[in-house]
């Protein structure tokens, strides 16, 4: 016994060294995007965008690149996982989107970024930061469009992304200022909000004179009834939300509406992406 106590003591170091060479020695940072920061006038303060460069993009190419902007953007809500779908679509093997530049805005305040203001009282008092989605789609606009635009070599194809409140703003732009997007991205929209009141809006995208083409996906999952007093389904909200595009005059506007029963609210966002990247860009094969 003591013997072997003695073999071990001599040798355990010499096997301890033989395992450390295995080590890599070389490692380095995965740098998925960059991160840049804008000074916003519209909302006084600093917005950070978490954007991801597709591969073999070069400021010095003629090449010029579609652009998704992302909201719920920080790098710890959907930036990660919606930069994959865009990359993973756009390999040439699949070759269902055109290699896109992703722009995620950083989350400060959701409910006061992505909400207009409301007319229910108990509203107002439980969310007391909400009803400032103007100055962010002025955000959105004036200084984001035009800031990436600027920055980057990109074309005139412009999507936008939002699930819950993000879709809610989303269906805002829309129904408010269509022009702003070609592509529209809307998961579990809170419809609910001030009552659904989005849903009486008379929009220029319904008339047949709206002449931009313009995409519109619209995913809901088994979610069932709102967080509000007067009780709604987040299901058949999505639907009349769809219907009502459906309604329009206009030959320029494509609705796909898609129910995932699989899927609710938390768990929606990643598979109704996958979907709408595959309903609004069919493969032709020939």
């Amino acid at each position: 016994m003591k013997f072997l106590k003695i073999y071990l003591l001599a040798f355990l170091p010499i096997i301890s060294s033989g395992q450390n060479t295995h080590q890599p020695t070389n490692s380095k940072p995965f740098v998925l995007g960059q991160i840049d920061e804008i000074q916003s006038t519209q909302l006084a303060e600093t917005r950070i965008l978490n954007i991801y460069l597709p591969e073999g993009y070069a400021p010095e190419d003629t090449t010029r690149y579609s652009v998704v902007y992302l909201l719920d953007g920080s790098k710890d809500e959907d930036f990660i996982h919606v930069a994959g779908l865009y990359q993973f679509n756009s390999f040439p093997w699949i070759n269902r989107v055109s290699p896109s530049i992703v722009v995620g805005i950083a989350t400060v305040d959701r409910r006061r970024d992505f909400t207009y203001p409301t007319t229910i009282q108990k509203d107002k008092e439980k969310y007391k930061t909400t009803g400032g989605s103007d100055k962010f789609i002025a955000f959105l606009e004036k200084e984001l469009q035009p800031y990436i635009e600027k920055k980057f070599k990109v074309t005139q194809s412009k999507t936008i992304i939002g699930q819950s409140l993000g879709g809610l703003l989303a269906t805002e732009i829309l129904l408010k200022k269509p022009a702003l997007f070609n592509e529209y991205i809307i998961i579990s929209p809170s419809i609910w909000w001030d009552n659904g009141s989005l849903l009486n809006i008379n929009s220029a995208i319904l008339q047949e004179t709206f002449k931009q083409q313009t995409k519109v996906y619209i995913g809901v999952g088994k979610e069932g009834l709102t967080p509000t007093e007067m009780p709604r389904v987040m299901e058949v909200d999505a639907n009349l939300l769809a219907e009502k595009l459906r309604s329009s005059k206009s030959k320029n506007l494509k609705v796909y509406f898609d129910y995932l029963p699989e899927e609710n609210h938390a768990t929606i966002s990643h598979q109704a992406l996958f979907n709408a990247l595959r309903l609004l860009n069919p493969i032709v094969r020939e």
